[in-house]
């Protein structure tokens, strides 16, 4: 059937736009587009009647414009959605290997728990309103245990991708430990009650050690007992790391609470290098004095010094003495009180007991007054194979991994946890992890928060028009503005 557009002169003087047809050399009128007083109306209601009879026959113009228009009476609004954000986040997943194993659902959590994090069942309704994606609420359950079973694949991967972005060779990695909290009081084997990071100390807990490159950019994890102690992490952790990836040599850095005599041990027979902070409060006193008869209280000046735990090596700070000193002094006026008023004094730093009564602690005191403005770390490395200020620069690396548990713990929401199961909650850890890695490839590439990012990319929407005249849905999207166009060449998406 041949459909036709004609426009006829109304009473009112404006021009109607018809789509009509011929039966037995009568014309028939089809369809009444509608009326316009001006060229450009006109043209609307002409274009409008070619795409309704295009929809109709299934033929189209060999040379169809590139712009088409509607007009407002024509079209209902259905809404946006944030495809653009689910697009890039999908070809960074696809870039790091993580689409390869043929379940979106996997990647779209990810995904979710990166733009908006929240319950795993909530995260299926975002789905559908943010991209249109449906995933059946019992998918995520049936999908568990072959999820978790990709964990050591999602490790390979991210290794390969730190390796061939970062140039990461295993020479020298991070290692700390945080605590997630669950929102329940219910212990079993793996939810247990700890020394708590989250200042949750009566909520059953779980440990995870975190391995990242010197950039921040995470490698592996683990998952430990609520109740582990976060220095019994360190050593089959790494251990794992060297014996999967066949590393001869490597070098860990991490906080003072992985060193103990056994650790030091351990990492020795492990031919595990390490780095790691000391806590000088804990030094023996003759210690103390070979600190302070040794190091000269000026900026950056240092020390060597053998002890049992390996290389003692000591740096001072202005800077940190007088922020030290306010403490101190702070400290010291807070126990005066408590002894001049006889208050109850638990956990007070400067006071101690002997038999019922309470204290001043001058010892401690003194102690504390000669390590103003210091600070230790201990490494087996000597100081030919490594210098004072580099052992010093390799610790202070450390605080990538701290901005890591920062971006999992906040804005990933990786706390508190609501799931009881422990195949649930190890699946949960590992879609932070999937995300963390995102995350933080985007800052490290765009050199602005995940936050930022978000933000400006949220503005990036496509809005879903019906048009009335066929029932097609038109998707308009809103031009990419220069900060995302920025973000995108530096992430290398352009050309993508």
């Amino acid at each position: 059937m041949v459909f036709h557009i004609r426009k006829v002169k109304t009473a009112s003087k404006s021009t109607a736009v018809q789509i009509v047809k011929y039966e037995n050399r009568r014309r028939v009128v089809v369809k009444h587009i509608g009326s316009a007083d001006n060229k450009e109306e006109i043209d609307l209601l002409i274009n409008c009647a070619s795409e309704w009879i295009a929809e109709q026959t299934k033929q189209f113009d060999l040379f169809p414009k590139k712009e088409k228009s509607l007009p407002l009476e024509q079209i209902q609004y259905l809404g946006y959605q944030y495809t653009f954000l689910y697009e890039v986040f999908y070809k960074l997943q696809a870039r790091l290997g993580y689409t390869c194993f043929g379940n979106k659902l996997l990647n779209d959590l990810v995904t979710i728990r990166i733009i908006e994090p929240t319950s795993k069942l909530r995260s299926l309704e975002l789905l559908e309103s943010y991209f249109g994606i449906k995933h059946r609420r019992g998918s995520l359950y049936e999908n568990l245990s072959a999820f978790l079973k990709l964990k050591n694949k999602i490790e390979e991967l991210t290794i390969d991708f730190a390796m061939k972005e970062f140039g990461f060779d295993f020479a020298i990695i991070f290692y700390d430990v945080t605590t997630l909290y669950f929102e329940t009081f219910k212990a079993d084997d793996l939810r247990k009650t700890g020394f708590s990071k989250d200042n949750k100390p009566n909520q059953a807990q779980i440990v995870i050690g975190l391995v990242v490159n010197k950039d921040g950019f995470p490698v592996a994890y683990d998952v430990f007992p609520g109740n582990t102690f976060e220095g019994h992490t360190l050593i089959p952790v790494i251990k794992d790391i060297k014996k999967k990836n066949k590393i001869k040599n490597l070098i860990v850095v991490a906080d003072a609470a992985m060193i103990s005599l056994e650790n030091i041990e351990k990492l020795k027979a492990a031919k595990i290098d390490y780095i790691v902070g000391a806590r000088l409060g804990n030094l023996k006193t003759d210690v103390v004095k070979s600190i302070d008869k040794q190091l000269p209280k000026t900026d950056s000046s240092n020390i060597r010094l053998k002890t049992d735990l390996g290389y003692l090596i000591c740096d001072f700070s202005k800077k940190r003495f007088n922020k030290d000193k306010f403490e101190m002094e702070k400290q010291i006026k807070k126990a005066e009180d408590i002894l001049l008023n006889k208050k109850k004094a638990s956990r007070v730093k400067f006071i101690k007991t002997i038999g019922a009564n309470n204290k001043l602690n001058t010892e401690l005191i003194g102690k504390a007054n000669i390590l103003l403005g210091i600070k230790g770390y201990y490494t087996n490395l000597d100081e030919k194979t490594i210098s004072n200020q580099l052992v010093i620069e390799r610790y202070h690396q450390l605080y990538k991994i701290e901005q890591a548990f920062r971006i999992s713990k906040h804005d990933l929401r990786a706390r508190p946890i609501f799931h009881f199961k422990q195949e649930a909650v190890k699946v949960h850890i590992l879609i932070c992890f999937m995300a963390l890695a995102i995350s933080k490839y985007i800052e490290l590439k765009t050199q602005v928060s995940i936050k930022l990012f978000l933000d400006e990319c949220r503005k990036i929407t496509d809005a879903k028009l019906l048009n009335k005249l066929n029932n097609q849905i038109i998707v308009l999207r809103v031009p990419i503005n220069n900060t995302v166009l920025q973000f995108l060449n530096r992430l290398n998406l352009l050309s993508h």
